[in-house]
This record gives C-alpha cells, structure tokens and sequence, in this order.
C-alpha cells in the first residue's frame, strides 16, 4: 500500500475539514483568572481546530505534506490560500505569547513541541511560501525548551501516548538535523543514556488508550542516534526473536471495539505508528527487512479503512497515515 494522488486528496478533504473547526476542542490550558477564560480561537488564532492543539499542529503538517507532493491537485491551492490567512505573523506572535505564560511551561510537552517543529521543517521545504520564516519563532522556542527538558529528565516516558519521550524526539531530531546540530547531540547523547543497555524486550503492550507502540518508538529513536551496524546489533539485542515474529503483539493489529470512544479510538493509531515504525525500521534490519515490511502492511491494512468516519479518529488519524505511507520512500 503506497501512497497516491487518490489517497492524497482524500487526506487533504479530511483535514481541510478540520483544521478549521473550532468545535468540539479539547484544551491543554492552565488558567490563573477569569481572565484566562477565552475560547480556542482567541487563545491558538493559528492551531484552534482538530479538536486539540497537537492535532490542529499535525493537520497542518499533513496538509502541507501533501501540497508539496501533489502541488497539482485542486486541493492545493486551497490549502496555499488557507495558510496564507493562517500563518501570519499576528497570529504567529499571539501562540508565542502563550508560551510566554508562566501557567504554560508544560503546555502539550512534549508531543506538541515535536509535531511543531516537524511542521516547521515541512514549511521550509516549500520555498514559494513565507510559512517557514514565520514559524520559525515558534520552532526556536520549542527547540529551547526541549534543551531545558532533557537537562531535568532524568528517566524516559515509555507509555505510548502523548508523554512518550521517544516519539516527540523522533520527530524533534528530524528537525535538529537541519536546524540545531547542539539540540541533536542533545537527543543522541539522552536516547542511548536510556535506552542503549535495553535487552530482550517483552512488549506488553497495547495499553487499552495507546496510540504509539513503546518498543517501536524506543527502537526508531535509537535508529537514529546509533550508526546503521551499532543500530543494527542493538535491535538483535533488544529484540532477539524478530525472526520468529515475537513477541507477538508487535505483529498483531490492535482490535478497536468503539471508535466513538475518543480513547479506544487510539488503537486505530496503534495499527497506523506500528505500519511507520515497522517500514522505517525495515532499512536498518536487513535481516529481517521482509517481516518488518510485511508487519508494516498487516497493521496498515486494519486501520486505513478508518482514517475517515467518527471525527474521535477523523481529526488525527491521517497524519499517522501518511507517516507509515511515507516511510515506504
């Protein structure tokens, strides 16, 4: 399953569809007064939709994502037009500004800051477009307090949700690479200090909200903050059964019994993480590149029919898909 201009097009209705709606929202908002009670849109002028803040971020990552893979499709100049009214540098200077809060030191830490800076980086690969410069306050701000973060945390978050250290530096490291070598030295230096003597790894997992595979996200960070041959005996290591396919809940797909259920829902985004982190894995693991790809398509296979439907899933879930879709290239 790879990606094409059908499912291109597809993803940018549903997030079109999205990142514009204000309602219903979820707020990461510490509020010290009265004052303090204001409605998404007044609070995040750039990221008030998607049902939550990270989310609205990714939408958009998605979106430009696509207009630079498909600049022909109809749907890309909407989505030029929606930036352009979007990213501008008043409503830029107000997220900023909330940062600035003394209430919001751990405002969505730390997915939140990885997804922004991984829209930062797609921004500046669109040339044509002042969206890069303007987030880049933004990006230099979350960079910093990543700095500030990893100098004080002493152990991982391994749950596989919106706390998971591994994911949000995954995505963090991407962005270090072209704009913050100090930052990527960071990363490195905290991921094998974590995780480098990790061994036979049981995998219990799914949890019954996770959206991210915690094996999968520590392996894929190490990924990349290892050399490919160093990388490629930690994984023997960390996962010495691969090639029977064990632990088995690595190769099975998450059952999703309500995706209503905001939280069940999440197991969607289980199958979807596991499709990227199986692809991107397969190229350092030569040995067992096939049943990684065919690991990856197996998960891809039960939760793409549902990128679309209850809005639970809808606001987010095309961005995970298009991660494992992209993993392919």
């Amino acid at each position: 399953m790879e990606l094409t201009e059908d499912i291109a097009r597809n993803f940018a209705r549903i997030a079109l569809g999205h990142v514009g709606r204000e309602y219903p929202h979820k707020l990461d908002h510490v509020m010290s007064g009265d004052e303090d009670v204001l409605p998404p849109r007044v609070l995040h002028p750039c990221f008030f939709g998607s049902y939550d803040w990270h989310s609205c971020v990714h939408g958009w990552w998605t979106l430009l994502t696509l207009r630079r893979l498909y600049p022909a499709m109809p749907e890309a100049a909407e989505i030029t037009a929606l930036a352009d009214t979007t990213f501008t540098a008043e409503n830029l200077a107000s997220e900023l500004a909330y940062l600035s809060r003394p209430a919001s030191a751990g405002f969505e830490r730390p997915y939140g800051w990885g997804w922004l800076l991984y829209l930062h980086l797609e921004a500046s690969r669109h040339q044509d477009a002042p969206w890069a410069d303007r987030l880049a306050p933004l990006a230099q701000a979350f960079a910093a307090r990543f700095e500030k973060y990893l100098g004080i945390l002493t152990y991982p978050i391994r749950t596989g949700t919106h706390f998971n250290s591994a994911f949000a530096l995954t995505l963090a490291d991407e962005w270090a690479e072209v704009f913050a070598p100090d930052l990527r030295r960071t990363i490195s230096a905290k991921a094998c200090d974590w995780f480098r003597k990790d061994q036979g790894c049981q995998a219990w997992e799914p949890g019954g909200d996770e959206f991210l595979s915690p094996s999968l996200s520590e392996a894929m960070l190490v990924q990349r903050a290892l050399p490919a041959r160093e990388f490629a005996e930690w994984f023997g290591a960390f996962l010495p059964d691969v090639g029977q396919q064990q632990p088995a809940a690595l190769f099975t797909p998450a059952t999703v019994s309500d995706r209503s259920d905001g939280k069940v829902a999440h197991l969607d985004g289980l199958n979807l993480s596991r499709a990227w982190a199986w692809r991107t894995l397969s190229r350092d693991v030569a040995q067992h590149r096939t049943i990684a790809e065919r690991a990856a398509q197996t998960h891809l296979a039960a939760a793409m029919p549902h990128v679309a439907g209850d809005y639970m899933g809808e606001h987010w879930l095309a961005s995970f898909a298009l991660l494992a879709l992209l993993a392919a290239e």
